[in-house]
C-alpha cells in the first residue's frame, strides 16, 4: 500500500515527474486559511503554512526515485540580496509579473525541483542513522533558502499594498537623517550665537565624512558611519552643555572639572522646584541624550547607505562640494554675515581638547603657586594690628553684581535701597567705603568666589579649590584665627552636609542650616530668610559677653535664583523661630513662573537683592557697635540671562564703621563714599583684596616660596 504524503496524495512511481501541486495558486493559500476562519491582508503570505516536502516510498531510497536529477531548467530559489547588493531607494517594489502568491508558487516548485543527494543504505557502519520512517527529509539548506524567500516575500507584500506610503516614508527618513547631522555639524556652542545664518553653511567635515564613506566596502563601510554618528553626538552633547555652561556660569563646560556641578545642578533643581521635578529633569537629560547618540548613528547610516547605492552621483557631489568648499574659504565668501566655508564641528573638538591639557598643565602650576605666600610666615602678633579688639564681620550676599546697581530694570530698586542704607547707618553713627572686585566666578559656583576672596589667590575652576583647600595657604579669616586674640564664627545657611572646609578657613564654630533653630518654611533654594540668619547671628554670637572679639564670616543666601519667592522684612522682635514667614512664603511667586521669563528673573533679581542689602544694613543699624566692622560684597554676577551677555564679572564691595581709623586706613584705595559705587570706581581682581586688606590695617609680609 503507497504511503501517503501531507497533502493526501500518493507519491508519483519511481522515475516519473512529481506532479505539480497547484494549491499555492488558488485563491486560499492567499487570502485565507484551510477551513475558513480569518484572512490576511491581500498579498500576505500565511506564515504558518510552510510548504512541505513529499516524503519518499522507502526510507532507504532517494526521493523521486534512485536515478532520478533535477532538469536542468529547473527552478532554482532566487536568494534574497546580499550585503553587498546595494538597491536604490525607491526602486525595490515589486516586479509586475511577481506577487506575494506568484512567490509562493516558485518557493513552492523551487522546493520540489531541487536536486537530492542519494541517502545511504540504512544501517550503513560509519553513518548517522536516517530520519524514522514517515519524517520528511528536507536538507537544511532548502529550509534556510525558504526561510529567507519567506521574509522577503512578506516585506515585498507590505510595499506592494502601499506603494507610495512606503516611498514617503524612507524619502521622509533620509531628510530627517541628513537634517539631524547637517544640524550637529553646524551647530554653536552658545545661545548668543544660535541664529539660523549659522545653518547656510558648508561643513567640511560633511564632505569629507562622504569621501570616507564611498571608498570603504560595506561592513567597514558601516562600521566607520557608527562611529562617526556616535562621536558626532557625544559633541553634540558637549556643545549643549557648553550653550548652558555659558549662560549660567559664563563658561564652557570642562569635560575634566564639571562633571560634578551636574550632581549640583539636580540638587538645585529639587531645591527650587521639588524633588520630582529634578528626578524627571535627571531621566529627560539622560534619555534625551542617549536617544541623540542612537539616533545619530543611525542617520549616519542611514546616508552611508544612500551614498553607497549611488555611488557616481553622489562622487560628484563630494567633488562639487570640496570645490566649493576650498573656493569660498581661500576667498572668504560670506553669506549672511557667516563664512560659508566652515570647519565648526572640528573646532569644537580642537576646543575640548585644548581645554582639557589647559586644565592638566594649570593644576600643577597652581599647586605651585599655592605654596607661596606673601603672609604665610607672618608671626601671629604682626597680623591685623590696627584691627584689634574690634568686631570684623565679613558678608557675602548671593549674585549681588555690578548689574544690580546699572542695569535699568534693576537699578532704581537697589539703587534706592543702597542709599537709605547709606541714611540709616549715618543716622547711627556709620560711615562706607566702597569699590569694584573683578569675580573668579560667574552666575554661580559661589565657593570659587569665597576662596578667591578670602585666600588671594585665582581659584576660577573645581580642581583648584580642592587644590588650595587641602593645603594650608592663609585665608584672611585664618588670620585672625591665627593671631588667638579673635573667636572665629561661621554662618553659613547654605550649608546643608557636611563642610570640612571650616578648618581651612579657620573658623571654631560653624553654624548651618541646621544649628539656628529655624522653624519656617524655604524659600526655594535658600534655607531661610536673610533677616532670620542675622537674627540668629546676633542671638546665638554677636549679642552674647564675651572674653574676645568677634570675627565672622557670613553668607547671606535669599537672593539666590530662581528668585521667587522672596521673603519681606518683618519687625526684628517677631522673628520668633521663623514660623511669622509662613504666609509670607505662600503667599510669594512661582519660581516656575519666574524662572522661564527673563523680564521677570531681572525684576524679581533685583527685589531679592533689594531685600538683602536691607536686611544687613538694618541688622548693623540696630546691632552694631563702635567696634563692628562690616566688610560686605557680592559673591558674583547673576546669570547671563539676567546680567545681560557680554557683562563683567565686576561685584560691589564696601567696608563700613564707625571708628574714623579704620576708614582712614583705606583712605588711599580712592573707593566712593557710602554703599554704592560709584561706575568709574577703582576695580580689583578679587584676589589681590586679602594682601591689600592685611597690609593696610598694619600686617607685616613674611612670605613663604612655592
Amino acid at each position: 500500500m503507497p504511503v501517503s504524503t501531507r497533502f493526501g496524495q500518493s507519491p508519483p512511481p519511481a522515475g516519473e515527474p512529481p506532479e505539480r501541486d497547484t494549491r499555492a495558486e488558488e485563491p486560499a493559500a492567499v487570502g485565507g486559511r484551510e477551513g475558513g476562519g480569518e484572512t490576511e491582508g491581500p498579498g500576505e503570505p500565511d506564515e504558518s503554512a510552510e510548504p512541505d516536502l513529499v516524503e519518499p516510498e522507502d526510507p532507504g531510497e532517494p526521493i523521486g526515485g534512485p536515478e532520478t536529477s533535477a532538469p536542468e531548467d529547473a527552478a532554482v530559489p532566487r536568494e534574497a540580496p546580499g550585503p553587498d547588493d546595494e538597491t536604490p531607494v525607491g526602486a525595490e517594489g515589486p516586479r509586475p509579473e511577481e506577487t506575494p502568491a506568484s512567490s509562493a508558487v516558485s518557493t513552492v516548485s523551487a522546493v520540489s525541483a531541487a536536486p537530492t543527494v542519494p541517502a545511504a543504505p540504512a544501517g550503513a557502519p560509519g553513518d548517522r542513522p536516517g530520519p524514522p520512517d514517515g519524517a520528511p527529509r528536507a536538507p537544511s539548506t532548502l529550509r534556510t533558502r525558504l526561510s529567507r524567500l519567506s521574509r522577503l516575500t512578506r516585506r515585498r507584500a507590505r510595499r506592494t499594498r502601499h506603494p507610495r506610503l512606503a516611498l514617503a516614508v524612507r524619502r521622509t527618513t533620509t531628510v530627517l537623517a541628513a537634517v539631524l547631522v547637517l544640524g550637529a555639524l553646524l551647530l554653536p556652542n552658545s545661545f548668543v550665537a544660535l541664529e539660523p545664518n549659522r545653518f547656510a553653511r558648508i561643513p567640511a567635515e560633511a564632505v569629507i565624512g562622504t569621501v570616507l564613506l564611498l571608498c570603504l566596502p560595506r561592513v567597514p563601510r558601516l562600521a566607520l558611519a557608527a562611529l562617526f554618528g556616535t562621536g558626532l553626538g557625544v559633541l553634540t552633547v558637549l556643545n549643549l552643555l557648553d550653550m548652558g555652561f555659558t549662560e549660567y556660569l559664563g563658561r564652557g563646560f570642562n569635560v575634566v572639572l564639571d562633571w560634578g556641578l551636574l550632581d549640583d545642578a539636580q540638587s538645585y533643581v529639587a531645591d527650587s522646584m521639588g524633588g520630582a521635578a529634578a528626578t524627571w529633569a535627571a531621566v529627560g537629560a539622560v534619555g534625551g541624550a542617549t536617544l541623540l547618540l542612537v539616533l545619530m548613528a543611525l542617520a549616519v547610516v542611514r546616508l552611508g547607505e544612500l551614498l553607497a547605492a549611488h555611488r557616481e552621483r553622489a562622487a560628484r557631489g563630494a567633488l562639487l562640494a570640496a570645490t566649493v568648499w576650498m573656493t569660498c574659504a581661500a576667498l572668504g565668501v560670506q553669506t549672511f554675515g557667516v563664512p560659508v566655508a566652515t570647519r565648526s564641528a572640528s573646532g569644537a573638538l580642537e576646543a575640548q581638547a585644548h581645554r582639557v591639557v589647559d586644565t592638566l598643565r594649570d593644576e600643577a602650576a597652581f599647586a605651585k603657586e599655592a605654596k607661596a605666600d606673601r603672609f604665610g610666615a607672618t608671626p601671629a602678633e604682626q597680623l591685623v594690628p590696627d584691627l584689634r579688639g574690634k568686631d570684623v564681620i565679613f558678608t557675602f550676599i548671593e549674585s549681588y553684581g555690578r548689574s544690580a546697581i546699572e542695569d535699568p530694570v534693576m537699578a532704581p530698586g537697589v539703587g534706592r535701597a543702597l542709599d537709605s542704607g547709606t541714611e540709616a547707618l549715618a543716622g547711627a553713627g556709620f560711615r562706607a567705603r566702597s569699590g569694584w572686585l573683578t569675580s573668579a566666578t560667574y552666575g554661580g559656583s559661589s565657593w570659587l568666589g569665597h576662596s578667591t576672596f578670602l585666600s588671594g589667590l585665582w581659584v576660577d575652576n573645581q580642581q583648584r579649590y580642592r587644590t588650595v583647600t587641602a593645603g594650608d595657604h592663609l585665608t584672611l579669616t585664618k588670620a585672625f584665627a591665627k593671631t588667638g586674640d579673635w573667636d572665629t564664627v561661621g554662618v553659613m545657611p547654605g550649608v546643608q552636609k557636611a563642610w570640612p572646609e571650616a578648618e581651612w578657613y579657620g573658623l571654631d564654630k560653624v553654624y548651618d542650616a541646621f544649628d539656628v533653630g529655624y522653624e519656617g518654611p524655604k524659600f526655594s533654594w535658600s534655607t531661610m530668610p536673610d533677616q532670620y540668619a542675622l537674627e540668629a547671628f546676633q542671638r546665638l554670637e554677636h549679642g552674647r559677653e564675651r572674653d574676645r572679639p568677634l570675627m565672622a564670616e557670613i553668607i547671606l543666601t535669599s537672593s539666590h535664583q530662581p528668585w521667587a519667592p522672596i521673603p519681606r522684612m518683618v519687625g526684628w522682635d517677631e522673628i520668633g523661630d521663623g514660623s511669622v514667614f509662613d504666609g509670607i512664603e505662600a503667599s510669594g511667586e512661582k519660581a516656575a513662573d519666574v524662572i522661564a521669563d527673563p523680564t521677570r528673573s531681572k525684576e524679581e533679581y533685583g527685589k531679592s537683592v533689594e531685600y538683602s542689602v536691607t536686611s544687613l544694613t538694618r541688622w548693623l543699624e540696630r546691632y552694631g557697635t563702635d567696634d563692628t566692622v562690616l566688610v560686605f560684597l557680592g559673591d558674583h554676577q547673576p546669570l547671563a540671562r539676567v546680567s545681560g551677555n557680554g557683562a563683567s564679572r565686576d561685584v560691589p564691595v564696601s567696608v563700613v564703621a564707625k571708628d574714623p581709623k579704620v576708614l582712614d586706613a583705606i583712605d588711599d584705595w580712592n573707593w566712593t563714599q557710602g554703599l554704592k559705587p560709584a561706575e568709574d570706581a577703582p576695580v580689583w581682581r578679587m584676589s589681590s583684596f586679602r594682601d591689600r586688606f592685611l597690609t593696610a590695617y598694619g600686617s607685616t609680609s613674611h612670605p613663604t616660596k612655592g
